[in-house]
């Protein structure tokens, strides 16, 4: 398995990411993506991702809940660092909480969304509250972009097919498919193909039946593999060769 969005290198895993990174090789994780959210993390990221090479591999980006009103400063410096990263990411647009910074946001991520286009790195997205506004933005650089994954997809049938018009993505999968108010088990199968879908936790949020309430891991991402195996009625050997199938071919993570 790939878990594709874990914020290992965050201060919840300091005191314990090598028993962390041991349970999940021994769940039967390969890789581990981990996104950037801010100018701090283009450090933690990297450093977490030479320590254990091979199998963290470095995402930046600035993240829309991070950017404030210096977001130009922060991307100027973090643009030249992304010659250590496999995708720009974690991008996005947040109006969940607060419209304070609606403009910034737009602006921020319509210009990583460049990036994407200039380096051709896929682009690891964040959306909430906020598709269509995302969706604009995107369909600008449509037949430029190098694809990505739409991080953290909790939506409806027509939301999922918007998403899937934009060639080379694919939707990230996480615990949220394991609630019980979840609709995610019926909607996926409906109109999302499994080539088109990526499995994540994004750690340390977010964790999955049974594990809800606790600390979200990257060897939880078992639990999403399942989840989806019965969804679509199909072997978790075959969730997990196609689910790394769509990770080698989005985020040129070969395992």
């Amino acid at each position: 398995m790939i878990d594709t969005h874990c914020h290992i290198d965050g201060e919840e895993f300091v005191e314990d990411i090598d028993a962390v990174i041991t349970r999940a090789r021994e769940a039967g994780v390969q890789a581990i993506g981990v996104p950037g959210i801010n100018l701090q993390s283009l450090d933690t990221v990297v450093s977490v991702c030479q320590r254990y090479p091979g199998f963290c591999y470095p995402m930046l980006g600035l993240h829309p809940e991070d950017v404030k009103s210096d977001w130009q400063d922060v991307l100027v410096a973090i643009k030249p660092r992304l010659s250590q990263a496999i995708a720009i990411g974690e991008v996005g647009l947040d109006f969940y909480w607060s419209r304070e910074f609606e403009q910034e946001q737009l602006l921020a991520f319509e210009e990583q969304v460049r990036w994407s286009v200039e380096l051709q790195l896929p682009l690891m997205i964040h959306c909430r509250k906020a598709q269509n506004e995302m969706i604009a933005i995107l369909k600008r650089y449509k037949s430029q972009l190098p694809g990505g994954v739409f991080h953290c997809f909790t939506g409806n049938e027509l939301e999922a097919k918007e998403l899937l018009l934009f060639d080379g993505f694919v939707l990230g999968i996480g615990g949220v498919s394991t609630f019980k108010k979840s609709h995610l088990p019926e909607v996926l199968p409906a109109v999302v193909p499994l080539e088109r879908i990526v499995l994540e936790t994004d750690a340390p949020y977010m964790a999955p039946v049974p594990k809800r309430g606790e600390r979200n891991e990257p060897a939880f991402v078992a639990y999403v593999q399942k989840k989806l195996a019965e969804a679509y009625g199909v072997s978790e050997e075959t969730v997990e060769r196609i689910t790394n199938d769509n990770c080698k071919k989005v985020l040129n993570i070969n395992v």
